[in-house]
């Protein structure tokens, strides 16, 4: 197993390529002690390494992560924002369900085409509504991606008597 100490170093490194690289390594590296570190390296000035912890905490997939996760969905940089929402639907933790939802009237139509695909992943019918008003989105791709989640939230439920 990795040595994370150094990399938990480095994430505070002054140079933007040490701290992109320690993300990425501490993501390969599947150490939980790796996770507190990285979720306060979201926060970092620079946004391709926000991006790249977004990742890292996507390949560890732990939950105490998630709160750290939803906060950065209102990043101001749209690859940051789409890699969050990536980690956040690998992980399937319904608490991001309403973060994602209101990502669904952001500015960028991949993201909201985005939120709309993980929210259709988590399956949860508290998204319906958001999704609903998604489907008359003026932009296809994200129209249909509202349809497609909400297809799935459809067969996800129990049936009926």
């Amino acid at each position: 197993m990795t040595e994370i100490a150094p990399l938990v170093t480095a994430l505070s490194s002054p140079t933007i390529k040490a701290r992109k690289e320690a993300a990425a390594q501490l993501g390969r590296a599947g150490d939980p002690a790796a996770v507190l570190p990285l979720v306060q390296a979201l926060i970092d000035p620079h946004p391709s390494v926000r991006t790249e912890v977004a990742v890292a905490l996507g390949k560890l997939d732990d939950e105490r992560a998630v709160p750290g996760r939803v906060a950065a969905l209102a990043d101001t940089d749209d690859q940051v924002r789409g890699a969050v929402m990536a980690a956040l639907g690998r992980l399937k933790d319904r608490r991001a369900v309403i973060p994602l939802a209101t990502c669904l009237t952001d500015k960028n139509t991949r993201i909201r085409a985005g939120a709309a695909e993980v929210l259709g992943r988590l399956g949860d019918p508290h998204a319906g509504k958001a999704l609903t008003a998604a489907t008359a989105d003026p932009f296809e791709e994200v129209r249909d991606a509202a349809a497609r989640a909400l297809d799935r939230i459809q067969k996800k439920r129990p049936a009926g008597p």
